[in-house]
């Protein structure tokens, strides 16, 4: 056993420790690529109560599973240790089984940013979980599927056999005591079983997902990680040389966290899920330090938390490695890198998300969608080239949009909420930031069709008319605006959920609404209830209207029975009823025209707001005119060779170009110099309006200094856009 780091935490009054500490635990236990960036996520698989061994004990308990198949030796730690205790594969034979433990659920949880996730907010997130209610399996998880639920009573059970009989060394490393100082009674400990997932990358072997069995013992504020191995016939035993603890100590009015190894000179590490114990001692550390002090609460759920993260992992890598040509032909003046990597990462969202859904309802057809305000259309090039019909609608035209071919299907169109925007034969509407269409994307999908599905990505604050304002300062805009959003689908009476997703944008949070709260008889009904709560946000400044309780969802009633999850028949079919003819078509509005007047879609002609479009004449002039104003109240008195800087009540300065700026360490090397191409193509400007001339030699200055130093520019050579 070795320490291979040590830091203080500083926590006066210990206002926040041990709680921190364990905040801080939950993070590397439920979302461990907030620190390790070679890791995808984790899939929780199990969570149990158990107890450590008694000496004499040799005997878990009544609970105990089946005899191992055989136990090692000797578990402690040393050159010649053999191997954990080992138990047969998850699908063994039959006789009797271990018991089954209620506290037993899979659970899939991940870090809330990547690279910008605040490893606060997830702190205080992964808390929560790890202290929710045990044995409530999450959505995701229960549709994995990639591996095997192990047993995680039949994996104690062995492993607390050998505890009681041969591998006291290790017994007393889980306990933080002397190897003859047992623990004094028994005490409860939380075990939790999870899945760690490396990332997928094309161009390297891919290794597989680990298990590890986390045993945390709050009394003694210790955490430590077993990670489990498979031998040649499926046998699942704990990999002895790669067990580590994490532990909080107080001493002397300070506390400390540490880590610990318990056979170092064993530990073997493969760069991924197994990191160098340096890597433990000084990067981790570091962190779990800095997250125990940090009280920041989420109000957001966790990422990727209702899709299987290991298929998205793959069919995000598949993706990217597909459609990466993009960045080098993009034409728009968008950020090529941010805008298809954000494009491809929601893409590869969609795709699991629809593809489990197939699942769930025994379907084979792949969705059909309309991304309303598309954009530049990447997500529905990709979409429907990855086998889904669809088509996008935006109201102006993009150059990027010749690029793709025919089998894209690109709409040049403005949407206005009426009864004639309406896509009854459409499976999903997907809102990717669309601005002022992004409350009325719920709205138009319950109208649609009684099967009709929403996507939204929020970005722009919008209501159904103008900006969308907030009423409570308690939340930020942001939450704010999504709570409105959430309002409005449960209006429209949808089961909203919320994701986020993971993509290099602020604006993360996902909502989707998948099945109804109400039967399909009941839609003419409901949709009065719908126009009902449409007309309430008449003039509202934000959300809720009268700063009371969110409108109940539509045929929330006891009585009532969720929607099927059966596809139903896209195509119209007249029924006995009206209500259940609405059921099927989706109810139109009641009257013609706007379903709100005073709605106005965005403009074609995008409208610049900055000083891009105005003359250089004029721009010259006011750069003129500010740089005399400087100039005119420089303070008097000055050294006759000081270069003239002016002021304004000693806080505008003109830049002194001999003055060395400290530069950012992580500036491009192409940033640092002036770039050959453009050397001397352009006049100083100093040198032909500043009274005193450049403050910089002509072979210094990037400029010229006259007409004989003027070299022509460089022609830029434009790219042919293809793919």
């Amino acid at each position: 056993m070795a320490e291979v780091g040590r830091v203080a935490v500083s926590d006066p009054g210990s206002r926040l420790l041990p709680g921190g500490f364990w905040a801080a635990v939950a993070v590397w236990v439920e979302r461990p690529q907030v620190a390790n960036k070679r890791l995808c996520g984790v899939r929780l698989e199990a969570r149990r109560s158990v107890s450590l061994p008694q000496i004499g004990h040799t005997h878990p308990g009544p609970s105990a599973g089946p005899e191992p198949e055989r136990l090692a030796e000797a578990g402690g730690c040393g050159p010649d240790a053999g191997p954990g205790p080992v138990w047969r594969s998850l699908d063994a034979g039959p006789g009797p089984g271990p018991t089954a433990s209620p506290d037993q659920g899979r659970q899939e949880a991940q870090g809330r940013r990547q690279p910008e996730e605040e490893p606060g907010e997830a702190a205080a997130a992964a808390a929560t979980q790890l202290s929710g209610t045990p044995g409530q399996p999450g959505k995701a998880a229960a549709r994995e599927g990639d591996l095997p639920a192990a047993d995680l009573g039949a994996l104690w059970d062995v492993f607390a056999q050998s505890l009681a009989g041969d591998n006291r060394e290790v017994l007393a490393f889980l306990t933080r005591s002397g190897a003859e100082s047992p623990p004094e009674g028994r005490r409860e400990l939380d075990l939790v079983l999870r899945t760690v997932i490396p990332k997928t990358n094309l161009h390297c072997p891919l290794r597989g997902p680990r298990r590890e069995m986390v045993l945390q013992d709050v009394l003694s504020g210790a955490v430590t990680f077993l990670p489990l191995e498979e031998d040649d016939e499926g046998n699942l035993k704990v990999k002895m040389s790669n067990v580590y603890q994490i532990q909080l100590s107080h001493s002397e009015g300070e506390w400390f966290i540490s880590v610990l190894i318990f056979c170092p000179e064993r530990w073997h590490s493969d760069g991924t899920v197994y990191p160098k114990p340096t890597w433990l001692g000084e990067e981790l550390l570091a962190r779990l330090a800095r997250w125990c002090v940090e009280s920041r609460q989420s109000g957001f759920k966790s990422t990727l938390s209702l899709i299987s993260v290991m298929k998205y992992s793959a069919a995000y890598q598949a993706l990217k490695e597909k459609y990466k040509d993009m960045v080098k032909v993009w034409p728009e003046v968008t950020d090529p890198e941010k805008f298809v990597y954000e494009d491809v990462a929601i893409a590869a969202y969609l795709l699991i998300l629809w593809e489990e859904e197939r699942a769930e309802r025994g379907e084979t057809a792949r969705q059909s969608f309309v991304d309303l305000g598309c954009g530049n259309g990447l997500l529905v090039h990709i979409l429907s080239s990855e086998g889904h019909p669809g088509r996008g609608i935006d109201v102006r035209r993009r150059k990027i949009w010749d690029m793709y071919g025919p089998q894209t299907r690109l709409e040049e169109s403005a949407i206005t909420p009426n009864d004639k925007s309406l896509f009854p034969d459409v499976d999903w509407l997907i809102g990717n930031h669309s601005d002022e269409l992004t409350p009325w994307i719920p709205v138009i999908a319950a109208r649609s069709s009684y099967d009709c599905r929403f996507f939204v990505l929020p970005c722009c604050f919008f209501d159904f008319i103008g900006k969308f304002q907030r009423t409570q300062s308690s939340k930020t805009q942001y939450r704010g605006y999504l709570d409105f959003i959430t309002e409005v689908g449960s209006a429209c009476g949808f089961h909203v959920e919320e994701d986020c997703l993971r993509i290099p944008s602020t604006k993360r949070v996902c909502l989707i609404g998948k099945s109804r709260t109400y039967p399909p008889t009941r839609e003419a009904s409901v949709d009065e209830e719908r126009t009902r709560y449409i007309n309430s946000r008449r003039g509202c400044p934000g959300s809720p209207c009268s700063g009371g309780p969110a409108l109940p969802p539509p045929g929330a009633a006891p009585s009532s029975a969720p929607g099927p999850k059966g596809h139903g028949a896209l195509d119209a079919r007249p029924a006995h009823t009206a209500e259940a003819g609405a059921g099927q078509q989706g109810a139109r509005a009641p009257a013609e025209g706007l379903w709100m007047s005073g709605f106005q879609p965005r403009e074609k002609a995008e409208r610049l707001r900055n000083c891009a479009a105005l003359p250089r004449e004029f721009v010259d002039r006011v750069v003129l005119q500010v740089a005399h104003l400087l100039l005119g109240r420089s303070p008097a008195g000055g050294s006759a060779q000081a270069w003239n800087r002016g002021v304004v009540h000693g806080r505008v300065r003109i830049r002194d170009w001999r003055e060395e700026r400290p530069r950012k360490k992580e500036e491009p090397e192409a940033k640092r110099r002036p770039s050959s191409d453009t050397f001397k193509t352009r006049i100083c400007w100093f040198f032909a309006h500043h009274p005193d001339g450049c403050v910089l030699p002509a072979d210094c200055c990037p400029f010229a200094h006259g007409p004989g130093e003027l070299r022509p520019a460089p022609r830029t050579k434009k790219k042919k856009p293809a793919l």
